[in-house]
């Protein structure tokens, strides 16, 4: 049967899936891929592998892909990562029969990439890549695929997708970030670049950048006209995002480690995974974080997360009422507790989370007590610095759509786009043709280069 391509392959071979789960690191593994498909998701990729090590490594390939397998887990898009073209081909001959497609990564923006020259740091090579490519596609069975970074130029971000699509890859997910818009600055992901590509292009494209919502998800395609989009940390915070949902985090909890006990993986996955679903409650349970840190069984995880559960559905009403200390509290959603009896006006008049105790443990009113007032647009507990009065969610959210600063939960969107945008004139400048006529270009003299440009070199 002839291998099928472009969009034949995408609505055939993927069933024209729209929602599609990022490859992660050590966070799309099976049992997570599992519950996203569960929730909406419609397409799944695995995490990065390493192609050199999946080649010379049996036990690599058997913890990371060969043990993975199981029927409601496709369609699957295995991802390499690699620099050299019979190397990566090796590798996807050994994985193509347990996958519906071969993605090289070309959108690994770290220092470990960089270290280990792969990812985003092969974007200016176009000579191997078309090599890895072409060669991909003549010996596999499978289609090839590839997920890139955008240029900070749309036009040479254009040419560098069609550059991959002559040379074979049948699919292209487009990340609308450059590789130097990482770690605690990103900024905005440009759909603009992303729009451009899906216009220049004969291949189906997956949009990455921006997704924490159905709304995301649908404004996105709106205004893209890609074939999917593509969700990494949106999923991670909430697995049903493709639902248009927010389950009780506890249903999301159990039903991942329900999976986990089926299909086992390493325990730092889980407690990762964790950490984002439970990310709200363990700010105000500190002592509930340090000891799912601490946990060396799965057992244990479980255990902490069952805890959680207990302090977000009803608490314990042990505790003082943090209005009047009085000793008669009544226990509320998430742990929290203001005292019905000795203060009805504040129990009518505010909010729990506007006047409230995270639980201890204690039966002592004058136990350690915190003040967590409530956000603005949910029930979750406000950042004490956020400038817009939210959580960091709905912070994060408000942040973004407005290109603004929230320097008390560390989102600088402003700040990353300001400083984007003048590096691009830098580079503008940089480029300009000198003028005739400016004297002596040494440095610090009358015309010098540092004059002319209005920059200092450092």
């Amino acid at each position: 049967m002839p291998k099928l391509q472009g969009f034949e392959f995408w609505s055939c071979t993927l069933g024209g899936a729209r929602h599609v789960v990022a490859p992660m690191v050590d966070q799309s593994e099976l049992a997570w891929r599992l519950l996203s498909r569960r929730h909406g998701a419609q397409l799944c990729y695995t995490p990065m592998l390493h192609a050199q090590v999946f080649v010379r490594d049996a036990n690599y390939r058997k913890e990371n892909l060969y043990c993975e397998v199981c029927p409601e887990d496709r369609p699957l898009i295995v991802q390499f990562c690699a620099n050299d073209p019979e190397v990566f081909v090796q590798a996807a001959l050994l994985a193509q029969d347990h996958c519906d497609a071969i993605d090289l990564n070309l959108g690994c923006p770290q220092m470990i990439a960089k270290r280990g020259h792969y990812g985003a740091f092969l974007q200016e090579e176009w000579d191997l890549l078309q090599r890895m490519i072409v060669l991909a596609h003549e010996r596999l069975s499978v289609p090839v695929t590839c997920k890139i970074r955008v240029f900070p130029e749309i036009d040479k971000t254009v040419r560098y997708a069609q550059m991959l699509e002559r040379a074979g890859c049948q699919l292209l997910a487009v990340h609308g970030r450059t590789k130097e818009q990482k770690g605690p600055l990103p900024g905005p992901a440009s759909w603009e670049h992303i729009r451009a590509v899906r216009k220049a292009v004969n291949i189906p494209v997956f949009a990455n950048g921006n997704i924490q919502c159905l709304r995301d998800v649908e404004q996105c395609i709106q205004a893209t006209g890609v074939q999917g989009v593509m969700s990494a940390e949106g999923n991670l915070h909430n697995p049903a995002l493709f639902e248009g949902r927010s389950p009780a985090v506890w249903e999301l909890a159990e039903e991942y480690l329900e999976i986990v006990r089926q299909h086992p993986c390493p325990l730092s996955y889980v407690r990762a995974h964790l950490f984002k679903l439970w990310h709200h409650p363990l700010q105000v349970h500190q002592h509930l974080r340090e000891e799912l840190a601490k946990v060396k069984s799965l057992e244990g995880v479980s255990a902490v997360s069952r805890e959680l559960k207990l302090r977000c559905q009803a608490g314990v009403g042990t505790a003082g009422c943090h209005a009047c200390a009085g000793r008669e509290a009544l226990s509320v959603t998430r742990g929290l507790v203001l005292c019905r009896r000795t203060c009805p006006g504040r129990w009518r008049e505010r909010s729990p989370w506007e006047a409230c105790l995270s639980f201890t443990g204690s039966a002592s009113p004058t136990s350690a007590q915190a003040k967590y007032a409530k956000c603005d647009q949910c029930g979750n507990p406000k950042g004490n610095r956020c400038v817009f009065n939210l959580c960091r969610g709905c912070c994060k959210k408000r942040a973004f759509r407005e290109t603004a600063d929230c320097p008390g939960h560390g989102l600088l969107f402003k700040t990353k786009l300001e400083k984007s945008l003048a590096w691009q004139r830098d580079q503008s400048r940089l480029q300009e043709p000198q003028q005739p006529g400016l004297g002596d270009l040494g440095p610090g003299g009358p015309g010098s280069f540092s004059e002319v440009t209005g920059s200092a070199l450092t």
